[in-house]
């Protein structure tokens, strides 16, 4: 058994929960892109891969993940290579996808299928959409992500395993084929597996709430969307965002703009609101 997911902090949880039951013994492979951000048309096509990597690499520059495009740290086209390798050689091999309601998972989720159509019967998905877990007080809580369910509880989620149906791998692709030609940046949930796209600056009004007329390290303010924001994302996206508000005259700034404890911001002269 494979199990595959979208997050760094899924895999010592599930690997703790594998520990409880034998019978999901297995190796914890990551998708470690994140696909609900950056440009994904053509994005199988040697082009459409460039143009990822290359946004990638413009997004990070100059920053605390400067060169992550470089180092071979994210490589998913490697770990899907290996991994369909090792399901033709081995004909009893399965996977299990494991996903939780956000758009890092679903996205992921969207991108993995191209890859894994001939082995259906052999793929299956544990999609935590809308379904109560006890936390670690044994409150009754919906998760958004794997890594917050204590793990026990996935013992109770791997009876939610199902085979991905035929029917799933002809439409699903379609949906991320129809989104790539949209040609947009962010990726949201709406619900279920629905995606909705938009342009690049989509975060920046909501991250700009958290700015005041006194300096913050860049670090905090991303800080406090990531806690506070309906909406988040990565801190690599939201310090290229801050970076390109910043570049737009309405702020003052002070420390060198590169990583996200170098650098102050403030409002210059006050806030900015919707009517000006």
């Amino acid at each position: 058994m494979i199990h595959l997911v979208f997050n760094e902090a899924d895999i010592p949880v599930l690997k703790q929960a594998i520990e409880m039951d034998e019978s999901m013994a297995g190796e914890v492979v990551q998708i470690k892109d994140d696909y609900s951000v950056g440009p994904i048309e053509n994005i199988y096509a040697g082009e459409g891969k460039e143009l990822r990597k290359a946004w990638w690499r413009n997004v990070l520059s100059g920053g605390d993940f400067e060169g992550k495009t470089e180092d071979g740290e994210v490589d998913d086209y490697a770990t899907i290579a290996h991994l369909v390798g090792t399901l033709r050689r081995n004909p009893d091999e399965i996977v299990w996808i494991w996903a939780a309601q956000n758009k890092h998972d679903v996205s992921g989720y969207y991108w993995l299928l191209h890859f894994l159509k001939e082995f259906q019967g052999r793929i299956f998905i544990l999609y935590l959409n809308n379904l109560p877990f006890l936390n670690e007080k044994r409150q009754l809580f919906y998760p958004s992500w794997l890594h917050t369910i204590p793990p026990k509880e996935f013992l109770k989620a791997k009876k939610l395993s199902r085979p991905i149906t035929l029917s799933e791998f002809e439409i699903d692709p379609d949906e991320w084929t129809r989104l790539s030609q949209e040609n947009k940046i962010v990726r949201i949930l709406e619900g279920g597996k629905k995606l909705v796209q938009y342009n690049e600056d989509f975060y920046d009004a909501d991250l700009s709430k958290f700015i005041t007329n006194d300096w913050q390290k860049a670090g905090r303010i991303i800080s406090q969307f990531q806690n506070k924001n309906k909406h988040s994302t990565g801190d690599a996206y939201l310090l290229w965002r801050l970076k390109q508000l910043a570049a737009g005259g309405a702020l003052d700034v002070q420390g060198e703009i590169r990583n996200m404890k170098d650098f102050e911001l403030k409002w210059k002269g006050g806030p900015v609101t919707d009517s000006e």
